[in-house]
């Protein structure tokens, strides 16, 4: 995972581009610590002067990969951040008489570009994930993508003397733009506008809701195939790589078809490494410990007190740029493991997220009231995701130069899963026969259930949605909360809609946040790339009206849903005002 930064139709001179281009990119250096590259591109009339930049994390092709690139005949060049899985493919298929200058995933831009020029077709014909931004001096036009998904960050901001600056994250350009905001994902920017080039089935902005909804029949084998295929994919690299295991369904499942993969591969092939975080005896450390028993991996369970973490808060909000409370909950056990992973000389894991998105896997979907709300639900929070998952997944290991990998956000793996009859992946637990039962992200779960040739241990295999921020200890959200009760004051959190009249934070533990990244990242353009509504166990209104006890919660644990073994009480003991102002809720653990 690399660092990309790049200002176009700038008044400055050459000079004090560079200068500044310097100045900006270092501000990602953390994710691309082994080279800098900086290119000066001057407009043919002499008037304005861009630039582009790339921090490079070199995991293919470390001796030759560097950046930016600058295509044979010196009119294009290329800075790009992220993987193109699919390159030797594309190579072979769409650039035959191309030779290439290195071994880099990401030079075959190059040709594409040649070929599709600014089409949808440039991006649509890859497969990984990826943000990137061209320059053609020959036209003196430039272009910026950005992946399916989101996997990838990129900013996009606009400067008071007409300049264009993109960069991998805000801090580099949010001191110098007037206005800035998050690229949107599967989007092109050409000639000043967005376009949008990702136009699945299920996620299309022409598609009205209450349209047609998926009807292909439940096949374990296709979703088995499909998912081998898209973790396989993502094993490429010429630097050493492991993968996390949080001992949930996802990257134990992730795990498991990496580890079998290498076994089969080459007995050669040296053991792979995994990597899980907690508390001391947290639930998640004992789960990732059997599957990795399992498995035979070489696994590393770390540890982290409850002061490291709420010490590291400051520098979690400070990489990834977000108030948001689940996101800072979850990414702080991350951000502590990526120093750890990087400590041992790894530059690339594969990770779990995006099952619960696609499969809805959250706890709150044990709500859903039936196929029609549950198919809108998941492809509302799938277009959701880099805003969130996505974003702490990628900043979190990304702060010290460690790149994550996502196999379920694989592109053609989502053709595959989101074309499931929405039926198929409802949570049925009351009312129905016990051979009849199905618990979250069933469909998942029954594709890799081979007793003759087992993927997963039962009791990972079926083991019950465990909210990250949960899972590495439930001590953790509690001495969060206790944090922001001792330093937010009743008189301070009272004035909350008048400090913050954007996105009033709800809780002291979100005004708390709100203040840091205030400091980091001041003015309302900051505040804005940051998604609003309410912070709880679900993340939309249309959920919200599945049960009646969500409207007001302003917990987004796990266990505030309600069905979790552990789960709060269901009664938000709060009177009207704490509501309005997000009242911390009491609670209690229910008997399990």
């Amino acid at each position: 995972m690399c660092g990309i930064f790049a200002i176009f139709n700038s008044t400055l001179s050459e000079a004090e581009l560079r200068k500044l281009m310097i100045s900006c990119s270092s501000t990602l250096r953390h994710r691309g610590p082994d080279w800098s590259g900086y290119n000066i591109l001057p407009s043919p009339d002499g008037k304005t002067v861009s630039g582009m930049a790339h921090e490079r994390l070199a995991i293919m092709d470390p001796d030759s990969g560097a950046q930016p690139f600058t295509s044979k005949d010196g009119k294009v060049t290329i800075a790009a951040n992220g993987e193109i899985y699919n390159y030797k493919e594309l190579y072979a298929s769409e650039a035959k008489e191309y030779d290439p200058m290195t071994g880099s995933d990401c030079e075959v831009l190059l040709p594409l570009y040649a070929k599709y020029g600014t089409t949808p077709s440039l991006a649509d014909k890859l497969r990984g994930m990826f943000s990137f931004v061209l320059h053609d001096s020959s036209t003196n036009t430039f272009t910026a993508v950005r992946d399916h998904i989101g996997i990838t960050p990129l900013y996009i901001g606009w400067g008071n003397d007409g300049s264009i600056w993109f960069s991998s994250e805000m801090k580099a350009i949010v001191k110098h733009c007037v206005s800035l905001q998050q690229f949107p994902p599967g989007h092109m920017f050409v000639n000043g506008e967005f376009v949008r080039w990702y136009k699945p089935k299920f996620i299309v902005e022409e598609t009205p809701i209450g349209g047609p909804l998926p009807t292909e029949p439940y096949n374990a084998m296709a979703l088995r195939e499909g998912f081998t295929k898209a973790v396989v994919r993502r094993m490429m690299s010429d630097v050493p790589w492991g993968v996390l295991l949080s001992g949930g369904l996802d990257s134990s499942l992730v795990a498991s078809i990496a580890s079998r993969h290498i076994k089969r591969k080459s007995s050669a092939f040296p053991q792979l490494h995994s990597f899980s975080v907690g508390l001391p005896n947290s639930p998640d450390l004992k789960a990732a410990k059997k599957v990795a028993d399992f498995l035979g991996t070489t696994h590393h369970a770390y540890t982290y007190s409850l002061q490291e973490g709420l010490d590291a808060i400051r520098e979690v909000v400070r990489h990834v740029e977000t108030y948001d409370v689940t996101t800072i909950r979850a990414s702080t056990p991350m951000y502590l493991m990526a120093r750890k992973i990087k400590a041992m000389g790894i530059k690339m894991v594969l990770s779990g997220e995006g099952a619960d998105e696609v499969f809805g896997g959250y706890l709150y979907f044990h709500k859903c009231p039936n196929a029609r709300e549950f198919q809108e639900e998941t492809v509302d929070k799938i277009s959701r995701l880099y805003m969130y998952d996505c974003l702490r997944c990628n900043k979190s290991m990304s702060a010290w130069g460690v790149e994550p990998r996502v196999p379920f956000l694989d592109a053609d793996f989502l053709d595959l899963a989101m074309a499931l009859d929405p039926k198929e992946k409802m949570i049925k637990t009351k009312n129905v026969k016990p051979e009849d039962k199905r618990i979250e992200k069933w469909a998942v779960r029954k594709a890799f259930d081979t007793p003759d040739d087992p993927y997963l241990p039962d009791e990972i295999l079926w083991r019950q949605k465990e909210q990250f921020s949960d899972g590495v200890g439930y001590g953790w959200v509690d001495s969060l909360r206790d944090a922001a009760e001792t330093e937010v004051s009743d008189v301070l959190f009272a004035q909350a809609s008048k400090r913050f009249p954007h996105n009033t934070p709800l809780t002291k533990e979100g005004y708390r946040y709100r203040c840091i990244f205030e400091e980091l990242f001041p003015g309302r353009a900051a505040a804005e790339t940051v998604p609003g509504g309410k912070s709880i166990a679900c993340s939309t209104e249309r959920a919200m009206a599945w049960d009646a006890s969500f409207e007001g919660r302003a917990d987004p644990s796990g266990r505030a849903a309600g069905v979790h073994d552990s789960a709060y009480d269901n009664t938000f003991i709060a009177d009207d005002n704490e509501k309005i102002n997000g009242g911390e809720q009491k609670k209690k653990k229910l008997k399990a």
